[in-house]
Formats: C-alpha cells, sequence, structure tokens
C-alpha cells in the first residue's frame, strides 16, 4: 500500500508573551492512499494544531520545532512560505470548521471556488469559472450554475459547508484534512455531508484525516483512529478494535461519556472529572494521570511510552481492557413524587401551551417599512407540560423549537395563542403580578459565554434577578448564592471572578446557577450541551437530572441532538417548519416513529458503534423556508411517501398509542381510531 501522509516525531509551539504552549508533541502517524484516519479528542487536545502544522498554517507564535511531514516521500518542513503555498491545495487541503467565518463575505462563490484554480494552475477567468462549475456540482450544490454569483450570507450551513468543500477540490488534491466538517450543522444535514466526503473519497481516490469530538462520526467513517490528550497520541487502533477493546483510560471515559439511543435513563452517564492541563508548560508523567482513576505514583512520575502490536498501539501504565461498565442507577430523593402522579394530584397541566402562533414580518420600504410577507416560525402549537416532567423539543434549525421556548418564557409575544402556567395566562397579567409570575418560567441559554454579562462577576450575576425580583436581605441573597453554587458543582471564590476566567462547561454551571435562582416551576433549556465536549456534556447532563430529582422542576429541553433528548426527556416533541409533527415517549419516538420525518430524524443519528450499518441518507435536500411553507403538509417536497393528497390537506394529530399522536396522512404505524386530536 502506497504511503500517502507519513507523520514522525511532530511537535509544534506556539510562544506567546509569557510563556510557550506545546501544542502538539512527538506525533507519529501515517496514512495510506485512500485511507481515511480519524483523530479525536477533546478541545485543547491538539487535533486542529495537528492538522494546522501540516498545511504550516500556524497562528502567530507557531512553529514547528521537529519533527518531519512527508507527502508521498516529499517533505514539508523547512519548505519556504512560497513552497508551502503551491503545496496548499495542489496535493494537500483543508475543510475548516467553521464555514461562516472561513468564507470571505465580500466575494461570490464562483470567485473564491475558481481561486485557487486559478492561482495553483494559472488557470484564464473562464477557465477557472468553468472548473468552480465542474466542482460545484460535483459536491451536489442545488443549482450550481446560479450559485456562482450568490454571496456566503444567502446559503444555508449545509450548502456553504458544500461550498467549502468544493473549494478543497478545486485542484484535486491527494490529501484531504477535514476539520469538524459537520459540527454546527443539523443531524439531517451533517448525514448528507459526511455521505458527500465517503463517495468524493472513492470517486476521487483522496485520503482523508477526519478531525472531530463526535465518536459516531469517525465510528462509521475511518478505517483508523488515533486518540489525542494534551498534545499527545494516546492510542491508535483500527476503528472496530479502538471501539471494542480500547486499552488507554481516556479512550475508556470518552466512549462511556456519550449517551446512546440505548442508554438507560435510570443510569448516570460515566464523566471524565476535571479539565485537561495546562500545556504551558505540560505536566510531568502521564498527562491524563490527573483525571484518571487508574493512576500511580508511577503515571504522575514517568510518562509512559506508545507500545503495543498488531497495529494497536498505547501510551498507559495500567491499561484497561475494553468498555467501562455504566454508573449506578439514579435514585430520586426520598419522597419524590413521579411525574405522572403529581399531574394527576394536581388536577391539571402544570404549564399548557394551546395554538401558539409566532410569525415575523418581511417589510419593503426604507422609510415606510410595509408589511409584504412573514416569517412562519411557530404555526399553532399547542402542547403541555406536567409537574416535574421533562419534555424534549427536537427538529432541524428553522423549524421552530427555539423561537417556542421564547414563546414559553416570554422572552417573545405570541401573535395568537395562550401560554397557560397552574391555570393562569400568565402574560395577560400586568405590573408586579407579571413580574412574580415570570419568575417561575426561566431560560437557560445555548451559549453560556454570549448569555452572560462580562463586564459583571459572578456574585452580580446571580444576585441580579434576586434583587429585580426583590427577594431577601443582602445577607439572604449571599446565603442562597453560595447554596446554588454548592448544588452545581462550584467553587464558593467563583463569585469573585468574571465569566471569561471559566472554561465552557463552568460557564454552562453558570448560566443552570443563574437559572435556578429564582427557584422556577419551568426551566426552558436551549441547547445546553452543544458549545460542550463530550467529557464535560456528560456532567452537564448528570447534573440537570440530579437536579431536576431533587428540585421537582419540570423542564423543555431543545436539542438538534437526539440521543441527548432521549436521555433528558419524559416525553418528546418533533418540530417540522413550525408545526409540531409528532409527541410521544422516547419509545414512542426511537421504537414506533409514526411520521417520516421522525423516523429520518432517527436513522441520521451517528452511533458511536462501527458494527452498526450507515443507512443512506434519509432526508435530502434543504429545509424549504419558512416565509412560504408548502402547501398542505410541509414535510412533502422532502417525504418519500408524500402523494398528491399531501399537497392539498394538512394532516392533523391522530393517536398511535396513548399519548402518542403523530400529524400524518401515509404514517409508519397504524392509528388506533379516527381520533384527529391529542387528548
Amino acid at each position: 500500500m502506497t504511503v500517502a501522509l507519513e507523520v514522525k516525531n511532530l511537535s509544534t509551539q506556539i510562544r506567546l508573551s509569557r510563556s510557550v504552549v506545546e501544542a502538539v508533541g512527538n506525533v507519529d502517524f501515517q496514512i495510506d492512499a485512500g485511507e481515511t484516519l480519524g483523530l479525536v479528542g477533546e478541545s485543547g487536545s491538539g487535533k486542529s494544531m495537528t492538522g494546522l502544522s501540516l498545511l504550516g498554517l500556524l497562528p502567530n507564535g507557531g512553529h514547528i520545532i521537529e519533527g518531519s511531514i512527508r507527502i508521498q516521500g516529499r517533505e514539508l518542513v523547512g519548505l519556504s512560505e512560497r513552497e508551502l503555498r503551491a503545496t496548499r491545495g495542489n496535493e494537500i487541503a483543508m475543510i475548516f470548521q467553521d464555514s461562516q467565518s472561513s468564507l470571505n463575505p465580500t466575494m461570490t462563490i464562483g470567485e473564491q471556488v475558481a481561486e485557487p484554480v486559478r492561482v495553483h494552475r494559472e488557470a484564464s477567468k473562464q477557465e477557472a469559472r468553468d472548473r468552480a462549475l465542474e466542482v460545484l456540482e460535483l459536491v451536489g450544490l442545488p443549482q450550481p450554475r446560479e450559485r456562482l454569483g450568490s454571496y456566503p450570507h444567502e446559503l444555508s450551513g449545509g450548502l456553504r459547508q458544500r461550498v467549502m468543500i468544493a473549494i478543497a477540490l478545486a485542484c484535486e488534491p491527494k490529501i484531504l484534512i477535514a476539520d469538524e466538517p459537520t459540527t454546527a450543522l443539523d443531524v439531517t444535514i451533517q448525514a448528507q455531508i459526511l455521505a458527500l466526503l465517503d463517495d468524493l473519497e472513492e470517486r476521487l481516490g483522496m485520503s482523508t484525516l477526519l478531525i472531530t469530538h463526535d465518536m459516531g462520526v469517525v465510528a462509521g467513517r475511518t478505517d483508523r483512529i488515533n486518540v489525542m490528550y494534551a498534545g499527545r497520541i494516546v492510542e491508535t487502533a483500527p476503528t472496530g478494535r479502538l471501539f471494542t477493546a480500547m486499552r488507554h483510560p481516556y479512550t475508556q471515559a470518552l466512549l462511556g461519556s456519550i449517551p446512546g439511543l440505548e442508554q438507560d435513563r435510570s443510569k448516570a452517564l460515566y464523566t471524565i472529572p476535571g479539565l485537561p492541563p495546562d500545556l504551558a508548560p505540560p505536566p510531568s508523567g502521564c498527562r491524563f494521570a490527573a483525571r484518571c482513576a487508574y493512576a500511580t505514583e508511577q503515571c504522575r512520575e514517568e510518562e509512559p511510552p506508545l507500545t503495543g502490536s498488531d497495529g494497536h498501539l498505547f501510551a498507559c501504565w495500567h491499561p484497561v481492557d475494553g468498555p467501562i461498565e455504566r454508573l449506578p442507577t439514579i435514585v430520586p430523593p426520598e419522597g419524590a413524587t413521579p411525574p405522572a402522579v403529581a399531574s394527576a394530584n394536581g388536577g391539571g397541566h402544570l404549564l399548557e401551551l394551546k395554538d401558539l402562533v409566532r410569525e415575523y414580518p418581511v417589510t419593503a420600504g426604507i422609510i415606510l417599512k410595509r408589511k409584504v410577507d412573514s416569517i412562519k416560525a411557530v404555526s399553532g402549537v399547542t402542547l403541555h407540560v406536567d409537574a416535574g416532567e421533562t419534555l424534549g423539543l427536537v427538529g432541524e434549525s428553522g423549524c421552530g423549537k427555539t423561537t417556542l421556548g421564547k414563546l414559553i418564557v416570554g422572552g417573545e409575544k405570541a401573535d395568537a395563542g395562550t401560554v397557560e402556567l397552574e391555570g393562569k395566562r400568565i402574560f395577560e397579567l400586568r405590573g408586579r403580578t407579571l413580574r412574580r409570575a415570570r419568575r417561575d418560567l426561566q431560560m437557560m441559554f445555548q451559549d453560556p459565554y454570549a448569555s452572560l454579562d462580562p463586564r459583571m462577576r459572578v456574585h452580580a450575576i446571580l444576585r441580579e434577578p434576586l434583587e429585580i425580583q426583590k427577594i431577601g436581605s443582602r445577607a439572604e441573597q449571599d446565603e442562597m448564592i453560595a447554596n446554588v453554587l454548592r448544588e452545581v458543582g462550584l467553587p464558593q471564590n467563583a463569585v469573585e471572578r468574571y465569566p471569561h476566567e471559566f472554561s465552557g462547561g463552568q460557564r454552562q454551571r453558570i448560566g443552570l446557577a443563574r437559572t435556578l435562582m429564582l427557584d422556577p416551576k419551568v426551566i426552558v433549556a436551549d441547547e445546553p450541551v452543544s458549545a460542550l465536549d463530550v467529557s464535560i456534556r456528560s456532567q452537564i447532563l448528570n447534573l440537570m437530572r440530579r437536579l431536576q430529582a431533587e428540585r421537582g422542576t419540570s423542564s423543555v429541553v431543545i436539542s438538534h441532538d437526539l440521543a441527548v433528548v432521549k436521555y433528558l426527556a419524559d416525553r418528546i416533541g418533533v418540530m417540522y417548519l413550525g408545526k409540531l409533527v409528532e409527541l410521544g415517549t422516547g419509545d414512542d419516538i426511537y421504537r414506533r416513529a409514526a411520521h417520516p420525518y421522525t423516523d429520518a430524524l432517527i436513522k441520521t443519528i451517528p452511533v458511536p458503534d462501527p458494527a452498526v450499518k450507515r443507512a443512506d441518507v434519509a432526508i435530502r435536500g434543504e429545509l424549504p423556508s419558512p416565509r412560504n411553507p408548502p402547501s398542505g403538509c410541509r414535510f412533502r417536497t422532502r417525504c418519500p411517501r408524500a402523494q398528491d393528497l399531501c399537497a392539498e390537506q394538512e394532516p392533523v394529530l391522530r393517536e398511535f398509542d396513548p399519548g402518542h399522536v403523530a400529524a400524518c396522512h401515509f404514517p409508519l404505524q397504524t392509528p388506533l381510531a379516527a381520533a384527529d386530536t391529542p387528548s
């Protein structure tokens, strides 16, 4: 087998003003022609820095201090900048993580795809444009000729990622580096992009380095996997062997932290304590020792070598043998009432949404700004949440999940319909009564860094809602803040620090603490773990489960990660283009899905098990515009079961099992009776 890329003893440093970060240390690997190598690990492990080292695109202060990088025998380390520019794009190319910031907003799509062809192949303007059109067709961009004149902001995230792939492939490189190519995408678009990469690798014979933190992505699409931690390769093995017979405790912990579709909801997720070490300078001995349950004094003093046999190497003094056992059952506090009983005892639902509608006007004219159309964000949604219950909301971006969450907490005002808490239409209240009622509905935001005031210390952030609601004296407020910090697992000295001084997981704990300060009855959690590493994500999920069991709070969890929702939620609602298309328990949704859209969403989930056969892309095409949704069933333009009736008549919710309803003319399950509305 021909070796396409060979890396030996690669070490990269980043020189800062007062320190030196050893970002990549003594890394060895090779990729054969046509092979896909996965590179996984937490943020800060050195994955992206390894990819940037291969291209010579290190940040200011970054340089390779030793090692070798060879492409088909040709050495790259030591080449001049001019020689490196000739290599990038021609022989090795990269798909960057964030297509929005990577594409030039001032250049058209055609110009950006044609640019590497003109630079590397000295093609004429027309030849480069023809090649751009050819590559855009290759990556499956809809209406590629018309898109040549479009700008990046005019495309969806999935289409922008296809453009990024087209730019990388424009000069037919031998090696493709894909750095988190699907991180910011919905599960459906992610499946399309990954299927596209698979197809292109096979058709073009490329070698690929797939960098990701998603073990489900590498499980189905790599031949071998390297696991990185704190700048070191700690384990490397063929994909199947790594998942079934891993030897390093870090690999075992990463896989144990992932909530799967078969995850027992009564069991806690495994968590990795602490955070990755500071690499300026790195700790002595094994870099994982401070977080490892098997660490001994030897681990803290001596760094283990990367050893093994038959292509399975690992760096550990006390290797493990296969997957981890799950943690004990989550036991609710004594006296806790199950959600269904609590609702029945209350005589009604805690929270009810009735026929909610929210539309955003589309205006024309600079001065008059007359309304010419509207964005249909939420269209007649009816739901309820019982005391102590968690309701999950899933669907693609643009389906209305977040807007519905804002309507619940009063962040948006409904155009029609009502929100009732304990039978009261709280947003029809006024003055002090409304302010008092709103404390019972709180929101946990997706991006904790953006939602926390960077100019306020944690103490002021947590005290603010208490002062607005005029709760307690300053001494009582200080005690409440201390109690909440203990609950969410933050040290008491955190009150004196600013948000930027915390890690992402710690900031999410601060966001949760702020949400809990007023002891709300309902928490709306909008993508609470989407921005977190898998290890930190499991900590936050366990924390949310524990606090809900202790406090008896009800929750609405919004996420595009269906495995996370299944782990957290008692019931799950599926939304599509502002409509609720299916509602039921986790087993109803994942084992007996009635709506084709729900079934397609489930089939696109990347499963962290290489033995599971990958399904074909279940949903094709882009989400239609909410400004002009399709007539009848809004999913019909992407549905394989659609017929003429679907375009003529909007389907109503029908019951398939007690509490399990779906809106489809041609469902995957047989409805119980002719019931048209949910109970």
